[in-house]
């Protein structure tokens, strides 16, 4: 099979696609053959070596849809030729707070969906959302299980509360976008493109402000009377700023740190008589991702697809994601 494979770090030109062999299936396990695969930040952060632990050589890709072409023992014949989307993750545990030792997301060490073929656990398939081309379906797993976790378990979002989604323009924002907002929340994002603002109003947002111009966090807290609900990735100095724009009793959910620690420290005191509510948060889990599933389906909902690649130009996929040119996900296809 054909796979997108690095071997040493220093960036997307390192990637090359080689000749691997095919996997088969385990006992207990399904083999997909991919339509469509997505990227995530994680897959370029592997390529320049921001990483821990990585592992040569390896065939990144949390993301994909296809088809089931084999099975293993124990697994029923009847499933050859479902269209199915990967859950973007093995073994979370036991305990619902936070995943277990041996958890890890698709992708290194594991060989990932950035090939033609994938082996994974029966359990880890679902059924397509039939109104979701390949490459919408493969938008969707780990941006959209994360921003579900941050947002839904987390964030607790309900109709009626006020969502600030920082940093609007890569797949985990505007994941987070779509849910908060068709869970009947109104949503404001940030983020320093005037286009990528743009965009988000035309995809619901009620608002949109530039994290580099002064006073913004002031400006949005006295429009909005204090946002509920943070969902954050950035972190650093820009922290305050953001936790500025909470109301009595709200909560930061924060799932990275692009920008680092924030180095000026946090004004404890106004935290702790607002009764703000901190919390970080990563993935999901499996209960997690059938319930998203469930509500793409119940919802009709779309991903917001930035672009979708040739296979053979997935090189040029990571550099625009290495440049953060994107508005919502990158996806390539197979042939």
């Amino acid at each position: 099979m054909k796979a997108l494979v690095l071997r040493e770090t220093g960036g997307p030109d390192k990637l090359a696609i080689e000749d691997l062999p095919t996997p088969q299936p385990r006992a207990g396990e399904v083999r997909v053959k991919l339509k469509c695969a997505a990227l995530n930040r994680r897959d370029v952060w592997i390529t320049v070596g921001a990483y821990p632990r990585i592992q040569f050589p390896s065939v990144a890709g949390s993301d994909g849809a296809g088809v089931i072409d084999a099975v293993g023992a124990g697994v029923a014949a009847s499933r050859v030729g479902e269209e199915v989307v990967i859950y973007p993750a093995l073994e979370w545990g036991n305990d619902p707070r936070c995943g277990g030792p041996n958890f890890r997301v698709l992708g290194m060490p594991d060989q990932g969906t950035h090939a033609e073929y994938i082996c994974v656990p029966e359990s880890s398939v679902h059924a397509k959302p039939a109104h979701l081309s390949f490459a919408e379906a493969a938008a969707f797993p780990l941006a959209g299980l994360t921003a579900w976790r941050a947002s839904v378990t987390h964030g607790e979002v309900q109709a009626g509360q006020k969502v600030l989604v920082t940093g609007i323009g890569g797949g985990c924002a505007t994941f987070a976008l779509m849910w908060a907002k068709h869970h009947g929340a109104e949503v404001y994002v940030t983020s320093s493109s005037q286009a990528k603002l743009d965009a988000a109003r035309a995809l619901g947002a009620s608002g949109g402000y530039n994290y580099r111009e002064d006073g913004w966090a002031k400006q949005l807290a006295k429009a909005t009377g204090g946002i509920d609900l943070v969902v954050d990735s950035a972190g650093g100095d820009g922290m305050n700023d953001v936790l500025d724009t909470l109301g009595n009793g709200g909560r930061y959910v924060f799932f990275g740190a692009t920008q680092g620690n924030p180095s000026k420290g946090l004004n404890m005191a106004k935290l702790f008589f607002r009764q703000v509510r901190i919390q970080g948060t990563t993935m999901g889990r499996p209960e997690e991702f059938r319930a998203m599933v469930d509500f793409i389906n119940a919802e009709q909902l779309r991903p917001v697809v930035d672009h979708v690649y040739p296979f053979a130009e997935a090189v040029t996929a990571h550099r625009r994601m290495l440049e953060s040119e994107q508005m919502g996900k990158l996806v390539l296809t197979f042939k």
